[in-house]
């Protein structure tokens, strides 16, 4: 039974999908996440979908990042195990 079935999707419902993201200095995320789990802490450079490159440093292991982010660059980041959530 999925309690949260009639539940619109929005940035502050329970997310329904996830995916691994590949960081890549070109590759865009297939779909733009609401925020992005951060596996193993370290540097996360993303492309925002306003344009603007961001380094959030130091972004501590088991933590989320609540971006909109269309893209994860391979250059700069040194987190692992990152993760899109929808």
């Amino acid at each position: 039974m999925d309690k949260f079935a009639d539940y619109p999707t929005s940035l502050t419902a329970p997310a329904r999908d996830a995916a691994a993201i590949v960081p890549s200095d070109v590759a865009d995320i297939p779909d733009l996440p609401r925020a992005i789990y951060v596996g193993q802490g370290g540097n996360v450079s993303a492309r925002m979908i306003g344009g603007q490159t961001v380094l959030f440093s130091n972004a501590q292991a088991g933590s989320f990042l609540p971006i909109r982010a269309k893209g994860i660059n391979a250059t700069g980041t040194t987190a692992a195990n990152l993760v899109a959530i929808w």
